[in-house]
């Protein structure tokens, strides 16, 4: 025992400074931080704080005598042995579980946690979520695309709202030829379109090998518009004729194949009918109308028309072209050419279409074309031979116009 002088403070060592501090009781085991926060799908249940229940076993004894004749280190033991039970309860390691008590009820089983893919990802919640509907009509060779609504979108602007647009492409062949767009909506995260964007001349064949991406992008009008977010569905899930609703989490923006070939990029459609008369001894080729043509004006438009081949057209005189529409990409020509031309010689050729814009005081600009023929692949060389195995019937399909004809002189 240290003496010390009246009016002099006491001085305490480090060691025992540290004892005091670092000391206070008995050393126990840590238990693991699992023990303690457990896993629940959707957070500790409302009641879960509620339910404090005590050991079967324990009588019951009055609150005040309990708190008298424990110690401070019983009181740790007990408080920890209460986090043990409340959190056992709800936990999911299982354990020995005692006998039902009159006092407390057993606990309840947790119930089964959902799938995960009933969570919403980060990206969902940072991106927003968008409704739509897709239809094929088949008979009309049309894909019906309605934009009903997003919810939840990334906010674009500074205040901290988007003025967001939808705007379709099939893939692969992605153009400006093929893409459409929803009217734009300004200052809002929840926007509400229910607009209808129609492809036509759509093919059972594209609907097999053809993908639907569908991105949202927020429009800026003094720098580049931005993009949002993007979703894509393969054209092969859908049924002919039967309405698909989607509600899809947008997904941050996919890499493009670059090993796609550009001569496929897709520069439009068009109508075609064929037919050999017998009666004129003759092919007669019908240009129909066209769809979705690529713009290669300044204005945004085109003023597209047709030119038809036979080839191999060796006297140079089977070209046949159409009257110039205006202004267009969606124009309709419904005009016919007739080839005389021997049934048995059409197996040897192959008819090339192409699609112009008409410029005046320069050179005409190629959209896009198309040959049909016995050397041709898919849809072109099943329209081809539909023809020639059934005379005096008019067969007319829609056909994919590309950025390449392999094998064709382009030259107006």
């Amino acid at each position: 025992m240290t003496l010390r002088r009246r009016g002099e403070k006491a001085t305490i060592s480090i060691q025992e400074h540290m004892a005091i501090d670092v000391c206070p009781g008995p050393i126990r085991p840590i238990k693991q931080i699992s023990d303690y926060f457990p896993r629940f799908p959707r957070g500790l249940p409302q009641d879960a704080a509620l339910r404090t229940p005590a050991p079967p076993d324990a009588p019951a004894r009055p609150a005040a005598a309990s708190a008298s004749s424990r110690s401070p280190s019983d009181g740790a033991r007990d408080d920890d042995e209460d986090v043990d039970q409340l959190f056992g309860a709800y936990g999911s390691s299982p354990g020995p579980s005692p006998g039902p008590s009159p006092a407390c009820p057993p606990a309840k089983p947790p119930e089964d946690e959902p799938d995960a893919d009933g969570y919403e990802s980060d990206d969902c919640t940072a991106l927003g979520t968008l409704d739509f509907s897709l239809l094929y009509d088949q008979e009309s060779n049309a894909l019906h695309c309605t934009i009903t609504k997003a919810k939840g979108l990334k906010p674009m602007d500074h205040n901290g709202l988007a003025d967001p647009y939808v705007k379709l492409h099939l893939l692969p062949g992605a153009s400006k030829a093929n893409k459409l767009r929803t009217k734009t909506l300004h200052n809002t995260l929840n926007p509400t379109w229910n607009e209808t964007l129609t492809y036509y001349g759509i093919t059972d064949e594209d609907m097999i090998r053809k993908t639907l991406r569908i991105s949202v992008c927020d429009e800026d009008k003094f720098r580049h518009n931005e993009f949002i977010g993007e979703t894509r569905v393969p054209l092969k899930k859908l049924k002919p004729n039967h309405t698909k609703t989607f509600s899809i989490c947008l997904e941050k923006q996919l890499p493009v194949d670059k090993t796609e070939d550009k001569s496929l990029e897709e520069r439009g459609r068009i109508l075609i009918s064929l037919k050999y008369s017998s009666q004129k001894q003759g092919l007669l080729v019908g240009i129909v109308r066209c769809a979705h043509l690529a713009a290669m004006d300044a204005n945004g438009y085109s003023d597209p028309y047709v030119k038809t081949y036979l080839r191999p057209d060796v006297d140079k005189k089977s070209k046949h072209k159409t009257a110039v529409k205006k202004k267009t990409l969606n124009p309709e020509f419904n005009e016919e050419f007739c080839y005389e031309i021997k049934h048995g010689d059409l197996a040897k050729k192959s008819l090339e279409v192409t699609v112009w814009d008409y410029d005046i005081g320069r050179s005409n600009d190629f959209i896009g074309g198309v040959v049909l023929g016995i050397n041709a692949k898919g849809e072109r060389l099943k329209h081809w031979f539909d023809c020639l195995k059934n005379k005096d019937k008019r067969i007319e399909r829609w056909h994919t116009l590309t950025s390449e004809l392999p094998g064709a002189v382009l030259s107006d």
